[in-house]
């Protein structure tokens, strides 16, 4: 522990190197239209294709957990099992994430949230997290921001590629992908295979709780004339997961069980009107279904099971006035469904559709001044209507060296179909008598690129509260035996300061420091006098107030076709309330420091050797309280592209 500690010490000690690397030059999409960085007043993090070459972590949510400010990762056991990430020290609901735009939030899921336990990283080229309120754009959820995930595009001729994981808890990992490309058409096939024997999910006991994922990715699109094309994007995942429920092991059963499917589809049409005028038609379908256990019943066996379903049809349009001005504007309506056949009583089934229009401004206003502007009206079939507004701005001085970016934004959430209909024994009370939450948010910073250094240093303040907060656990008769949802009077609130810094030493050195300092206040528990006897402390759960990722990247001089990272993470201590098999108090997880070690041999330029060591240290530790976390593991995998 002290060895951990003092390793620690010494990074932030000695590595004032850790201010980092030059200003990139790459286009991003914050309002759904590509544009320059040096012109985009939005908080943003970008993890790009040659982060996840470089990167061997399997699943998504440990990449963005050690590579991202503001971006905290906790996990109810090992591979597999539920997890999120908090933006800005928001719950998982107040972010929302697509995949080659596609929401992917689960409409059966309690607060209308998603879990990135099942997204595997082998088909992924790029993520973009947009902090802040992002609902002039991306609407119900988008209060902490908004995680965009895209997978790999295929190059023009023929392309394979494949990899092979082996490793520590009987991990096996295959994935290979094929590509092609050539003036008319596209095409990209991804397939992978992931399994592992597991760790307990639970720090109670020794018993393995199984995973396994097949996904694929899809993708094609087709070129009719200059002026139009199609795009198809499909991704699928089958898995199974064995997980853990209760603490006292001489009453569990041990066989606890879920089958899962997650699946999204879209298909666009583009047609570019002229150099001026893009127009964007897509469907899309979110599917994303659960099979809890297996319960005897006169003798069957039969599965609880819960599903989402959403479709939505929308238009996008991009006129662009000249090189400095442009106005995007679109139309949604996004129609969701659930089913539950919750204690084998039967399956019910409930619907809800939200219809959108929105617009975003973008406009040069002198040559070193961007600005936008954007707002956006819902209409939501149960909820009512909602409108959120959204404006940036970004400086950039006149040597390019140094931009100064600010955002100001509301933002709202619709209660789910769950906080709807079916909070524990809600009736119809609840039904008509929730609202949506409603968001500010604020935040300011800079962006310095030191060139004599080759050090780039991001800062970044920010400051957020949204209030009639929905809970699902006020009493909702008399007797006290029946919950309903409702809005909270309290405020929730979240303020902090975000550092990205990274530091290019020389051709074989180069070192990053992520840190974020988050305070929060959740006023739903501190200001309803019905629970603040029973909560001592005012933070949101599960967010620590420090968080520092550490990267180290060296090669040897004389051998650059080897890699070595080194993954540093250090997380404060943070509330949570306990498993939920004991009681709801007050507890803390501790504060931990986690390193992981990666080495990359290429070979051939077509082969790529890699070792990687999970929790180099064996550290014990939780993100959620009583699940556990992976000890020292190791992983070894061949990749070959040609």
């Amino acid at each position: 522990m002290v060895l951990r500690k003092l390793l620690f010490l010494y990074y932030i000690l000695f590595s004032t190197s850790v201010f980092s690397q030059d200003i990139p030059i790459i286009v991003i999409a914050p309002s759904k239209k590509p544009q320059s960085i040096s012109t985009v007043g939005t908080s943003v993090s970008i993890l790009d294709e040659n982060f996840f070459k470089n990167s061997k972590e399997i699943f998504l949510g440990d990449v963005l957990s050690k590579n991202s400010t503001s971006t905290n990762f906790f996990q109810s056991g090992g591979h597999g099992t539920s997890s999120a990430i908090q933006l800005r020290g928001l719950p998982k609901r107040y972010s929302t994430v697509y995949i080659d735009g596609v929401k992917m939030s689960d409409p059966s899921s309690v607060s209308n949230d998603f879990d990135f336990n099942h997204i595997l990283t082998s088909q992924i080229s790029r993520v973009e997290i947009l902090k802040g309120n992002q609902s002039s754009v991306y609407g119900s959820g988008a209060i902490g921001g908004t995680i965009n995930i895209f997978t790999k595009k295929p190059e023009k001729g023929f392309h394979r590629d494949f990899h092979y994981n082996t490793g520590s808890n009987g991990l096996q990992n295959l994935a290979g992908s094929f590509s092609g490309a050539n003036e008319k058409r596209s095409f990209y096939i991804g397939l992978e295979r992931f399994h592992t024997d597991g760790i307990s999910a639970m720090m109670h006991n020794d018993e393995k709780d199984r995973y396994r994922n097949n996904s694929i990715v899809a993708k094609y699109d087709y070129k009719f004339t200059e002026k139009l094309k199609i795009k198809n994007n499909l991704r699928f995942a089958d898995t199974y997961l064995q997980y853990d429920k209760e603490i006292d092991t001489s009453s569990a059963t041990h066989d606890e069980e879920v089958d899962g499917t997650e699946a999204s589809y879209n298909m666009s049409m583009i047609y570019n009107l002229n150099d001026k005028f893009t127009n964007n038609f897509t469907l899309a379908n979110t599917y994303i279904k659960r099979n809890y256990g297996a319960t005897k019943n006169s003798g069957n066996p039969i599965q609880d099971n819960y599903y989402g379903d959403r479709y939505a049809l929308s238009y996008f349009g991009n006129y662009n006035i000249n090189l400095d001005n442009s106005i995007i504007f679109g139309f949604e309506r996004e129609d969701d469904k659930i089913g539950y056949n919750k204690d084998l009583s039967g399956q019910e089934d409930k619907h809800n559709h939200v219809t959108s229009k929105f617009f975003d401004i973008q406009s040069r206003i002198t040559n070193n001044i961007y600005f936008t502007f954007g707002s956006r009206f819902d209409e939501h079939s149960v909820a009512g209507n909602e409108d959120s507004h959204r404006t940036t701005l970004a400086y950039l001085f006149d040597d390019k060296s140094l931009k100064i970016k600010s955002s100001y934004g509301t933002g709202f959430r619709f209660p789910s179909l769950y906080e709807m209909y079916f909070v524990y024994a809600a009736n119809s009370k609840s039904l008509g008598n929730v609202k949506a939450e409603n968001s500010k948010s604020f935040d300011i910073g800079f962006e310095k690129f030191i060139s004599n250094l080759n050090i780039n240093l991001e800062v970044t303040y920010f400051n957020l509260k949204y209030d009639d907060v929905l809970e699902g656990w006020k009493t909702g008769n008399s007797s006290g035996s029946a919950y309903t949802t409702q809005n909270m009077p309290g405020t929730v609130k979240s303020q902090g300061l975000e550092l990205i810094s990274k530091w290019i030493a020389n051709d074989f050195v180069n070192f990053g420091l992520n840190y974020t300092y988050t305070s929060t206040y959740d006023g739903a528990e501190q200001d309803d006098p019905d629970k603040n006897l029973s909560y001592t402390n005012s933070q949101m759960v599960r967010v620590p107030r420090h968080l520092i990722n550490i990267t180290t990247n060296f090669s040897l001089p004389n051998y650059k076709n080897i890699d070595f990272f080194l993954n540093t993470k250090w997380s404060d201590m943070a509330r949570d309330y306990g498993n939920g098999n004991r009681t709801f108090n007050d507890e803390r997880t501790d504060d931990y420091l986690v390193n992981d070690l990666t080495v990359n041999y290429e070979i051939l330029d077509t082969y790529n050797l890699n070792f990687k060591i999970t929790n180099l240290f064996d550290e014990k530790y939780e993100t959620a309280r009583d699940y556990s976390q992976l000890g020292r593991s190791f992983n070894i995998g061949l990749n070959r592209s040609f």
